[in-house]
């Protein structure tokens, strides 16, 4: 078994792509998530990598592109305002087809907001990141070791779909710290990949990376097909962890950093003889509808609990389909909901208000 490390997410994220066969990041710092850009400047250089902080967050997106063109595994890293500047250019690599790992360690917003943790970024990263018909892999970590775990995951259903892939993490995450376990180390694979432009050396059709088409029938048959893979993501990627979900009259779905203190609230809310369960989506993009859809008859309601004004809660209520009421807990602007606070919510659903 490999030895553990006690570590800081921001750092362990970066870790776990240089032992994944990252050997290419671009980026520019922002709180919280300039660890990440710190510690890639440190380690890539002895890893023979390149580590290059851009003039502006749109130009490290846009050597990602670059990069990923070439069918290397390419990396950058921001926070909330900074993913906003970079969604053109993830616009860009979704429409050219490539795998791209993106980190977003979220902060209060709109604007400039605060540096404090959010979940803010919820509809940007799984609805609207950038222009036009396209849809990014989301994963939602909620320990240090999925951190590390996820950077593998986005890796390779990236590449497997030809899709971009998003790490949503958040200040309180990116900040901690936990003892990891880092897989074994990866080359960077190349070779495996046919429509990288890497040199034809007159043996094949040369590859070109391309988003704009002229012919409107064109784009529309491509995105078609695309659209094909996502219905097949849809279907073989979603990822949701179940807690005492069994029995449940009160379910709380709750991604990340709020899945922490949800699940401190359920274990509580037991321990005083009220039937709580948790639904912890790991993929926010697909969403996991079949883990919600298969507590639907047996629980009585739901309660979503995030760290912004309500944004997932309308995911769940599409599932849901009115059946069963879908309540909303939520802190925003920089503020972390406590389990007592989420207890009482469970408590007010289940009728047991003191």
């Amino acid at each position: 078994m490999a030895e553990k490390v006690l570590m800081k997410g921001n750092e362990a994220l970066a870790e776990a792509a240089i032992q994944c066969g990252c050997k290419h990041y671009f980026g520019y710092p922002i709180t919280p998530q300039t660890e990440v850009a710190a510690y890639m400047s440190k380690r890539l250089p002895k890893e023979g990598g390149v580590f290059l902080q851009a003039e502006s967050e749109i130009a490290a997106v846009n050597m990602v592109l670059g990069a990923t063109s070439a069918g290397v595994r390419a990396m950058t890293s921001s926070s909330s305002p900074g993913i906003s500047l970079k969604s053109e250019d993830v616009s860009y690599i979704g429409g050219s087809d490539l795998p791209a790992l993106i980190i977003n360690v979220q902060r209060g917003g709109p604007g400039l907001g605060g540096i404090q943790p959010s979940q803010s970024d919820y509809w940007q990263a799984t609805k609207a990141l950038g222009h036009g018909d396209f849809q990014l892999f989301v994963l939602a970590p909620s320990t240090i070791q999925e951190m590390v775990d996820f950077v593998s995951l986005a890796y390779e259903v990236g590449e497997k779909y030809r899709v971009p892939a998003m790490i949503l993490s958040d200040g309180m995450l990116g900040q901690m710290m936990e003892p990891v376990e880092f897989p074994q180390k990866k080359d960077e694979p190349v070779a495996d990949k046919p429509w990288a432009t890497n040199g034809h050396k007159n043996q094949r059709k040369k590859n070109i990376i391309n988003s704009l088409y002229i012919q409107p029938e064109e784009l529309e048959d491509l995105i078609k097909e695309r659209y094909q893979r996502y219905e097949k993501i849809k279907e073989e990627e979603q990822r949701a962890e179940e807690f005492m979900t069994e029995d449940a009259d009160v379910v709380v779905v709750a991604f990340g950093a709020s899945s922490r203190v949800s699940r401190s609230a359920v274990m509580q809310a037991r321990a005083e003889g009220i039937k709580a369960g948790l639904i912890r989506p790991i993929t926010l993009w697909p969403f996991p509808d079949k883990t919600i859809e298969k507590n639907v008859d047996h629980t009585k309601q739901f309660l979503c609990v995030e760290m912004n004004m309500g944004q997932m809660v309308d995911d769940v209520r599409l599932v849901v389909s009115g059946r069963k009421p879908v309540s909303f807990f939520g802190r925003t602007g920089g503020v972390i909901p406590t389990p007592a606070e989420v207890l009482a919510e469970i408590k007010k659903l289940a009728g047991k208000e003191n």
